[in-house]
């Protein structure tokens, strides 16, 4: 009881000498560490996180009862391991730093153009977009068509060739023709242009764990949601279905409406005084890069088939 009423006074003597600003500093501590749980859980190094936590729990329970080899032995491997770790798991860490800063803080409407600038800029080349897919559909002709937002590209727009050109069903045919020099690859759009195409985008994170069925095409789009806040569009090459990738999500079945109304969500600034219909988008089933989940059109999971 005596030790239980001197823990309870600790904690009265601290709670009673906090500030506002102290339980400001606990609260963005509790936040960055729930952050970096969740990202570590989204990457391999899952897994080493809880092999860290396992040699700290026994380096703990080693000081405690004093096995002096062992908590020699991991004293000094914890000294070398933050090192080791950053170099074992760079690709996890950059992508980690990166997804960090896609968040949205806010400052969209500051930082970007003006909604009737951007309403300029896109509401063309989203109506070009949405007739080249259902075209390129028709005939069954593969398309890859990245639509940059905040993060930039230039490493994907380095290895293509520079366009600079004002997209239309026209252009987007004669790129995607079969046997065309700019066919094989993706074509870029940076404010509403058709900037680059014949781009070579990123692998997946988690190649092994997309759903089979999946082409070269597909597996591109989702790798480079992976690592970009862009909106990726697919059209199949076997099939002719649209599909459309985000956030590391491929989402499929789109036509022509559904295809124009994410789009416009996406790129043009809603103006707060109009509230226009969303349009249904139909048969949408997505096929996610962890553990190839479906989800059905009423975002219920349902089991892989044949997978």
């Amino acid at each position: 009881m005596s030790n239980l009423k001197e823990i309870l006074e600790s904690v009265y003597s601290v709670m009673h000498t906090m500030t506002p600003v102290d339980f400001l500093d606990i609260a963005l501590l509790s936040y960055i560490i729930y952050v970096t749980l969740k990202l570590i859980r989204e990457t391999r190094a899952g897994q080493l996180f809880k092999g860290i936590s396992f040699l700290l729990v026994v380096y703990m329970i080693g000081k405690i009862i004093e096995l002096k080899s062992i908590t020699y032995i991991l004293e000094h491997v914890f000294n070398i391991g933050i090192l080791a770790i950053l170099i074992m798991f760079q690709p996890e860490v950059r992508r980690a730093v990166e997804k960090l800063g896609h968040t949205k803080l806010g400052l969209d409407t500051i930082l970007s153009a003006s909604s009737n600038e951007m309403t300029a800029k896109w509401s063309p080349a989203i109506e070009a977009i949405c007739d080249s897919c259902v075209e390129l559909s028709k005939t069954c002709t593969g398309a890859l068509i990245v639509i940059e937002k905040q993060t930039r590209l230039g490493e994907q727009i380095e290895n293509g060739t520079i366009l600079n050109a004002t997209p239309s069903k026209e252009l987007f045919g004669n790129i995607f023709y079969p046997k065309t020099p700019l066919h094989d690859g993706a074509v870029i759009m940076r404010d509403g242009m058709i900037l680059a195409a014949a781009c070579f985008l990123p692998k997946p994170q988690k190649e092994e764990l997309i759903n089979k069925k999946l082409g070269s095409r597909h597996r591109a789009a989702i790798g480079m949601s992976e690592n970009s806040d862009a909106i990726v569009i697919v059209v199949s090459e076997e099939t002719g279905q649209i599909s459309v990738a985000e956030n590391g999500t491929l989402t499929r079945d789109f036509n022509h409406d559904s295809l124009q109304q994410l789009l416009t969500d996406n790129l043009i600034p809603k103006q707060p005084e109009s509230k226009k219909m969303r349009l249904p988008i139909l048969k949408n089933r997505s096929f996610k890069t962890e553990n190839t989940e479906i989800i059905d059109e009423k975002g219920n999971p349902e089991h892989e088939k044949n997978s």
